[in-house]
C-alpha cells in the first residue's frame, strides 16, 4: 500500500513536470533579461543545435554570428556599448523559419520592440527526377519572387522568373531539361539562393 502511494505521488509529480515543460516550449523565441548596455542578456527558448544567431546593423551587415551548439534554452550575456547608437536586429535562423527582433542602442541601454518581431518562412525546394518543386509560406501575403537561372558555359542565364502576390502558400513546379540550375527566391526583405544539379 505504501508503495502504490509513493508511485501515485511520484506520477503527479511526472505530470506536473511535463505540462510545466509544455507550458515552456510554446514560449516566443526571444525574451530580454537585462537591457543595460553593459549587461543585455538574450534568452532563447526551443532552440535546435544548428541554429544560427545573428546581429545585423539597420544596413544588414552581419556584426556577430554563432552557431548554436545545444537544443533547449540559450542564454548568452552580451555587451553593446561599443557599438554606435542606431537600430540593430537579433536574427535566429531555424530550420523553416528566420525569427527577427530589432533593438535599438542608446549609450546607457538598449530597448527591444518587440511590436517588430517578424517570422519569415524559408522556401522549401523539393526534386525529383526532372521536376522542381518549390513552396514558400507567406502568412502576410509578402510579394514572392523567383527566378530560374541556367548554367550556360560557367554563366548563369535567367530562364524564368515569376512575382507572385497576395497568396499564403505559393506552389510552383518547374520542368528542368538536364544541366545545373541557381533558383533564387527573394521575400521579405530576404534572398535565399539553391543550387540544383539535375
Amino acid at each position: 500500500m505504501k508503495n502504490a502511494i509513493n508511485n501515485t505521488k511520484k506520477g503527479f509529480l511526472m505530470v506536473t513536470m511535463c505540462a510545466t515543460l509544455l507550458g515552456f516550449a510554446n514560449e516566443a523565441s526571444f525574451s530580454t533579461i537585462k537591457d543595460d548596455a553593459k549587461k543585455t542578456a538574450l534568452t532563447l527558448t526551443d532552440v535546435k543545435v544548428g541554429n544560427q544567431l545573428s546581429i545585423k546593423d539597420a544596413n544588414g551587415i552581419l556584426l556577430y554570428t554563432e552557431q548554436i551548439q545545444k537544443s533547449g534554452n540559450y542564454i548568452k550575456g552580451f555587451d553593446f556599448t561599443s557599438l554606435p547608437d542606431g537600430e540593430y536586429v537579433f536574427e535566429l535562423d531555424k530550420d523553416v523559419e528566420i525569427k527577427t527582433i530589432p533593438f535599438t542602442v542608446s549609450k546607457t541601454s538598449i530597448s527591444i520592440n518587440r511590436a517588430k518581431e517578424t517570422t519569415s518562412f524559408k522556401p522549401q525546394l523539393r526534386q525529383k527526377d526532372n521536376l522542381l518543386f518549390v513552396t514558400k509560406l507567406s502568412p502576410n501575403l509578402e510579394a514572392v519572387k523567383i527566378s530560374v537561372y541556367a548554367n550556360n558555359d560557367s554563366d548563369y542565364q535567367l530562364v524564368h522568373a515569376e512575382s507572385i502576390k497576395d497568396v499564403q502558400n505559393v506552389q510552383r513546379v518547374f520542368k528542368l531539361e538536364k544541366g545545373n540550375y541557381k533558383i533564387v527566391i527573394s521575400s521579405d526583405n530576404k534572398e535565399f539562393t539553391e543550387f540544383i544539379n539535375n
